[in-house]
């Protein structure tokens, strides 16, 4: 990892910065803050929830077995579960949060919508959805044939789902489709122009206020409190 990713990487993992910028890591960890057990459910390979360290209890769902495995060597959850997402089945508050990050766009309409009142059943608590804001094309990435999009989901859609939704990476314009892999962890894979860590540095800044503004975000927080 070059000086500028491992910059960044800091950037995006610091608590004091993610309060300020809206960072994804700071966002989940408020979220959470009272919860014990999660069900991560598309955990891949280096999920966020590794940073609430006082999770007790967390099973990774992950259908691709080569994502399950490097979350396995991070030791992120307490069970995994290799499995597709609609096959999955628990029973009614198994769990205090039910987190979906980037999942929901990788599956169908229909599926995702099944999957969404699924999870609110298991959450005693809490869900937790990040999604792109509408929809955004993606081909295979990491020879995961899971890694294609196929729905989008608005902001609006979201309310009307009885989500409270955030904005999260920045002004959409500024990001596209994803490039590289996503097992490398690049937080600069999206942005859409060069140099590309200056158009990182104009979009983290937007953040400060897009948060508030999800309709023009790149990237939506979805929360629903039980």
């Amino acid at each position: 990892m070059g000086f500028i990713d491992s910059l960044i990487n800091k950037f995006h993992k610091s608590l004091f910065l993610g309060r300020i910028f809206h960072t994804l890591n700071y966002c989940l960890q408020k979220e959470l803050k009272d919860c014990e057990s999660v069900l991560d459910i598309g955990c891949g390979p280096s999920s966020p929830l590794q940073y609430c360290k006082w999770i007790k209890y967390s099973v990774g769902v992950e259908p691709f077995k080569p994502y399950l495995e490097e979350s396995k060597k991070r030791k992120i959850h307490t069970k995994y579960i290799n499995k597709k997402i609609e096959d999955l089945d628990f029973p009614e508050n198994s769990f205090d949060a039910v987190i979906m990050i980037e999942v929901l766009e990788h599956l169908p309409k229909k599926i995702g919508d099944e999957i969404l009142k699924k999870a609110e059943k298991w959450a005693r608590k809490k869900l937790v959805i990040s999604t792109p804001n509408g929809f955004m094309s993606q081909k295979t990435l990491d020879n995961n044939p899971l890694q294609g999009h196929l729905s989008g989901w608005s902001c609006q859609e979201m309310k009307s789902l009885g989500f409270r939704v955030y904005g999260l990476a920045g002004l959409k314009f500024l990001r596209g489709e994803v490039q590289n892999k996503i097992m490398e962890e690049d937080l600069l894979t999206s942005v859409k122009f060069k140099p590309k860590f200056f158009w990182f540095i104009i979009a983290a800044l937007t953040q400060v206020v897009i948060y508030y503004f999800p309709n023009v975000a790149f990237e939506l927080l979805n929360i629903k409190d039980k």
